[in-house]
């Protein structure tokens, strides 16, 4: 059993790294390799040492590990000398489990030399938000309430990923149980933004973002029900993918609102979260969210600049309460996907902001325990989550009705238009001590930073967060692109075009 990390770190015993390759030579061949791989695709020789090896994308490091240039041990390795060295700052690992990956690292180093590859996420180190079920390892969902909680079982995502050959390194710290927008919020304490610890990650997957982001690992599955993956993708500056509804399943995830609950993954670029949806989409008879759709390529090639394309703004709703920074680039943004060739025109869409279903379902599920153990909750969660007590069958049943709604015609804006771009979030990430310390403040808040990414979980559309700027104070900036129902793939290629055009190195936390 792997214990959280504000109890113990798992450290692998010595006796165990004997039958290993020698660790100055394999990091020399491991830099060598990872040179010829920054010439080939043309960003100039890298500084050298573990940082390049943290640093380097999914799609980078399964050329090396497929080709045997590099071993998933090292890739382990860096991402755990990382978490040591950054964790104590970021706070976003919960549970590490150490020795278990270096474990499923060697194991996939030996296959690999036997020529059984799986595919590009074999030997990859990925964590998990704390709410993913897995087996015999603590899973919190962030809370005192779960401190104990060991599942017997695997989520269906961790299955498909330990299909795909990935290497778990452990547990991400998150807003508690997922009801809040700044991670926060956690039994396990606040978790801190890596371009400035004195400001929020966001949530709920605030430990998934800050994670990603420090190169602690190459990528993260978060969930996202109002926003809380591309919400902490955006203030983080890294790639937030929030899949159709019902295109992964969430069996095994402990749930917020069964209505409005994705999976998805959050990574340092746009091909690697295609890489990590390919690995995790799929129908699940299980699950009663999954739908039996086909699964597409997502290998971010859906759409290539001076192609056709309608992008739709609509400014009426998403484009209020504007940081004059991100409107700014936001704006910027929009002439590039111009310069690529778009038609870029403004879109009516409809809104609700009505809550009655996540609050209803939140308390529904947490009920029996907030009638037991109240105190175990943290005094916001347990505020919020009593919001939902006095909702009526009525109330909800006309509000679960008017969403059904909302998911027939939100989806004809697409007969216009192709792609919907708007801000991820109005504002950067804001300093934790700017935060409200009332109930109501913190509500305005949640409402604030999740405004624009609230909707398209009732709508259920596919959309994808990436970093289109930064803060004179060097905050990250995201835009927010969104498609049609099951056109994940198309997504993908706008905010890939648009991620080559804009392209810039990657940002080191050092």
């Amino acid at each position: 059993m792997e214990l959280p990390l504000t109890r113990t770190v798992i450290r692998e015993p010595a006796s165990t790294l004997s039958s290993d390759i020698s660790r100055r030579c394999f990091l020399q061949s491991s830099v060598a390799a990872v040179s010829a791989v920054y010439a080939a695709i043309g960003l100039g020789a890298p500084a050298g040492g573990e940082e390049d090896l943290a640093y380097l994308s999914i799609a980078e490091a399964s050329v090396l590990v497929k080709s045997k240039r590099l071993s998933p041990v090292e890739l382990v390795r860096a991402c755990l000398n990382r978490i040591e060295r950054f964790n104590p700052r970021l706070n976003a690992f919960i549970t590490l489990t150490a020795a278990s990956a270096l474990a499923d690292a060697r194991l996939a180093e030996s296959d690999i030399q036997k020529g059984r590859w799986r595919g590009p996420l074999h030997g990859i180190p990925v964590a998990l938000k704390d709410l993913i079920d897995t087996a015999g390892v603590l899973t919190t969902a962030g809370s005192a309430v779960f401190k104990d909680r060991i599942p017997t079982d695997d989520a269906v995502v961790v299955r498909k990923l330990k299909e795909a050959g990935a290497v778990l390194l452990g547990k991400l710290n998150m807003h508690e149980f997922a009801y809040g927008s700044t991670s926060v919020t956690s039994f396990y304490g606040a978790v801190t933004n890596p371009w400035g610890t004195d400001h929020i990650a966001g949530g709920s997957s605030g430990g998934s973002a800050a994670a990603v982001a420090a190169g602690l690992c190459y990528a993260a599955l978060g969930s996202d029900t109002g926003g809380s993956i591309r919400e902490p993708a955006s203030f983080c500056g890294i790639v937030g993918l929030k899949p159709t509804y019902g295109r992964v399943s969430n069996r095994g995830v402990v749930p917020l609102s069964w209505s409005l609950d994705h999976v998805g993954p959050m990574t340092r670029s746009v091909t690697d979260a295609a890489l990590v949806l390919q690995a995790i989409a799929g129908y699940d008879p299980g699950d009663p969210s999954s739908q039996e759709r086909g699964v597409d390529r997502y290998d971010g090639t859906g759409w290539h600049a001076g192609s056709r394309l309608r992008v739709g703004v609509p400014r009426a709703l998403y484009y209020s309460n504007l940081d004059p920074e991100v409107g700014s680039a936001i704006e910027e943004a929009l002439t590039q996907f111009k310069r690529l060739g778009a038609d870029v025109r403004d879109v009516a869409l409809e809104v609700s902001k009505d809550r009655t279903v996540i609050r209803a379902e939140a308390y529904a599920y947490h009920s029996q325990r907030i009638a037991a153990t109240p105190t175990l909750y943290q005094p916001e969660t347990l505020a919020k989550l009593r919001l939902g007590e006095s909702i009526t069958a009525e109330i909800y049943i006309e509000a679960r009705r008017d969403l059904e709604r909302l998911r027939r015609v939100a989806p004809q804006v697409f007969s216009t238009v192709d792609v919907l771009v708007t801000p991820t979030t109005p504002v950067p990430a804001p300093k934790a001590t700017d935060l409200g310390s009332s109930f109501d403040a913190i509500v305005a808040g949640d409402g604030l930073y999740l405004q624009n990414t609230r909707p398209f979980d009732i709508y259920g559309f596919p959309c994808v967060s990436l970093a289109c700027g930064t803060t004179r104070a060097g905050l990250p900036i995201g835009l927010h692109i969104s498609g049609a129902p099951w056109a994940e793939a198309h997504v993908l290629g706008v905010a890939r075009a648009y991620e080559r055009a804009t392209h810039s190195p990657t940002r080191r936390v050092t």
